[in-house]
């Protein structure tokens, strides 16, 4: 290793601990100032707590936080105590004092979970390993209709525009879900729930801007209908977000967007056994690009501007009959489409989903969950020179079933055992089984175990694809990188083991620790096949996809909650991350994803109550280097003033990214854009509910 080299290393390390000191010592700032200023109205008997609004979950103590009913873990009700996974929930008032204004900005302040942005309008959101825009290791639901596109395995973040007012909770599972979820839910699992339209009865509008978010506007109505049977939701939102900072690549950002969208919701009580819910969303979005696409680097780049205009409909049906206590059924159908076109290539997706789940306990011991699901996805490619699909038009199918049984070996030592298996066009049959063991000697205990299997299915870019984007001058004239699919291309396995332990170590303090190991194999590696060929005047360096990667990844998670007094509240989190990849010698790219995760992540929430119905909220966020990407670490800081002065009536100051002006917090590593400063951002925000009868 040469001295400049040792040097350069020597450096990083030393602004890596500066920065984590840095965040220490601001940590330790917050919440001493939560001390002096809880302190400063201990004595204060007015009661001039936050008012509750729309069944928003407002200063519940630690008892009622583990009590919480999640349904994401066993496709069930059941304490979020009780629950044998790494589970966090984000509730309805944690999303309201965030002030984050997108789904992945939420996700930022949950342990295990890694989200970075790239530009103004592109995030990598993973769990447990293997970021990128295209991650593919991570399941989405919302409302139980998943999100995921089969094109890359992945979430097209920028299409989940979600009401965040109407949003419940959400449940995230670090870990494999595949025995209930099926294939690609493989290092996690995100449910957004909404909430019933009964909870969402009358005006709301919300609406505001500031330097990055220019300007949002949110309207929603609620309603009864059939002499109270039925409740209803519809709503209206606009929203424009200004261009990051800097590129990466010196010149100025161009990735504005900007988007409108509206739907609704009906949830019909159709007898005392059956209820009926209808909901349905559209939406219409104009995404500016950057203009510098990558392949394994420089000198395969290219100049591609980058615009896109999309577009997403929904609809959805779910069905739900309680036959008695111990037995009741729910059939769901949605419909998903959306259509998306830049300069490289249009694609329209229709994907049709029918799920059916029974509940029942046909023994006092034992609880079972089973169910069946089909899939159809249909997708129309229209290419370039640039990106190609063989064959055009593609039409898939998945046909599953899964059973788990809950069986209490005695009151507190519980036995889950389940299996999914799911048939596919690509691979044919996978089966994901799944064991877990849960002890709860009390209710402030909880010990968990589990072993599971999860596959991902290949994607229809990695069977289809041709990739042919970017020149490069030779020496005896152009040369290109091509990047073509593989037919025999096979599903990606995950052998995963984990062990919990959840406890309410006081009234006022609880922690929630989870550890892992997981063994991956027939991972994605893209080989150079090593015999260039020329083709038009062109020399051409194929490269393809393959399943020769190998990696593992060990490390755990801690989350804590903790209520010092009435109105001060603390929420913190840290994860740490090993993965290790092993990459066959013939692929520059895929060695490089296993520092692309931080290693160490890091928050502090607070929560303070002031009189006079104020809030005064922080985040402090340490995130480590991605050294492959020679990203550097960050600490950063968001605080939220709000103010109520009437019950009806919120006026919101929020500052996001407050330490410095400007970072950068992931970069391309495959194919994708030039990343963009996250910048320092100011907005205001007022928020007005009004129901009939004089209730707000």
């Amino acid at each position: 290793m040469s001295v400049q080299r040792h040097r350069t290393q020597l450096s990083r390390r030393l602004a890596c601990g500066q920065r984590a000191a840095r965040f220490m010592h601001a940590a330790l700032c917050s919440i001493a100032l939560g001390l002096i200023a809880s302190a400063g109205h201990a004595q204060d008997a007015s009661p001039e707590a936050p008012v509750e609004t729309e069944a928003s979950l407002v200063n519940l103590s630690i008892e009622e936080l583990m009590n919480i009913e999640v349904t994401s873990v066993s496709k069930k009700k059941e304490r979020k105590q009780d629950a044998a996974a790494a589970i966090y929930v984000l509730t309805q008032e944690d999303i309201r004092r965030s002030g984050a204004t997108t789904i992945p900005d939420l996700l930022r302040t949950v342990p295990g979970v890694e989200v970075a942005r790239l530009t103004a309008n592109s995030w990598s959101v993973t769990a447990r390993g293997f970021g990128g825009v295209f991650a593919n290791k991570l399941l989405v639901l919302i409302d139980g209709r998943s999100v995921y596109t089969p094109l890359f395995s992945g979430v097209y973040w920028e299409f989940q525009n979600v009401v965040l007012e109407d949003v419940e909770r959400i449940e995230v599972i670090r870990g494999p879900g595949g025995t209930l979820w099926g294939a690609n839910a493989v290092n996690g699992v995100i449910n957004i729930i909404t909430k019933k339209a009964a909870d969402t009865q009358g005006l709301l509008v919300s609406g505001g801007g500031g330097t990055e978010d220019q300007g949002f506007l949110t309207t929603r109505w609620g309603g009864a209908l059939a002499e109270g049977a039925a409740h209803y939701r519809v709503y209206g939102q606009f929203f424009r977000h200004d261009n990051a900072g800097r590129a990466a690549n010196g010149g100025d950002a161009e990735d504005a967007w900007q988007g409108g969208q509206g739907g609704g919701r009906i949830d019909w009580e159709l007898s005392s056994e059956d209820t009926l819910t209808l909901h349905g969303d559209a939406q219409s979005l104009d995404i500016n690009g950057q203009t510098t696409l990558n392949f394994l680097d420089a000198p395969f780049t290219r100049d591609v501007k980058m615009d896109a205009d999309a577009a997403t409909w929904n609809l959805g049906a779910i069905w739900r009959r309680v036959f008695s206590d111990d037995s009741n059924i729910e059939l769901a159908a949605y419909y998903d489409g959306y259509q998306r076109a830049n300069a490289t290539f249009e694609e329209t997706r229709h994907t049709f989903d029918l799920d059916f789940k029974h509940q029942l306990q046909p023994w006092t011991n034992q609880e079972i969950v089973w169910g069946l699901a089909i899939r159809h996805t249909q997708a129309d490619t229209d290419g370039s020179e640039f990106i190609s699909f063989d064959p055009e038009r593609r039409n898939d199918q998945t046909i599953s079933g899964f059973v788990q049984d809950d069986i209490a070996l005695t009151e507190k030592l519980h036995l889950i055992v389940g299996a999914k298996i799911e048939h596919n066009g690509y691979t044919g049959v996978e089966v994901q089984p799944n064991l877990r063991l849960r002890w709860s000697p009390n209710d402030r205990h909880t010990v968990w175990a589990a072993i599971s299997r999860a596959v991902r299915t290949p994607s229809q870019a990695e069977d289809d694809i041709r990739l042919r984007a970017l020149t490069a001058a030779g020496p005896v004239g152009p040369v290109e990188a091509i990047l073509q699919g593989n037919n025999d291309f096979e599903a990606e396995d995950l052998l995963a083991g984990e062990l919990g332990y959840r406890v309410r170590v006081t009234d006022e303090l609880s922690l929630d620790i989870a550890g892992f190991y997981n063994h991956y194999t027939n991972l994605r590696s893209i080989e150079f096949l090593g015999v260039p060929f020329v083709e038009d005047g062109v020399t051409v360096i194929p490269f393809e996809a393959f399943n020769n990667t190998d990696a593992y990844a060990f490390g755990f998670e801690v989350a804590a909650d903790w209520a010092p007094l009435t109105r001060w509240q603390v929420r913190a989190g840290y994860s740490f991350l090993d993965l290790n990849v092993d990459a066959p010698a013939a692929d520059p790219v895929t060695a490089v994803t296993e520092s692309d995760t931080p290693q160490h992540q890091f928050f502090v929430q607070n929560r303070l109550d002031l009189p006079h119905q104020v809030e005064f909220d922080t985040t402090f966020r340490f995130v480590d280097r991605l050294s492959s990407l020679d990203v550097d670490a960050y600490v950063e800081m968001d605080a939220r003033l709000a103010w109520r002065p009437r019950e009806d009536l919120e006026l919101a100051l929020v500052g996001q990214n407050l330490f410095d002006g400007g970072h950068y917090e992931f970069a391309p590593s495959f194919v994708n854009g030039v990343p963009t400063q996250v910048q320092r951002a100011v907005y205001a925000k007022v928020t007005w509910r009004f129901q009939p009868g004089g209730k707000h």
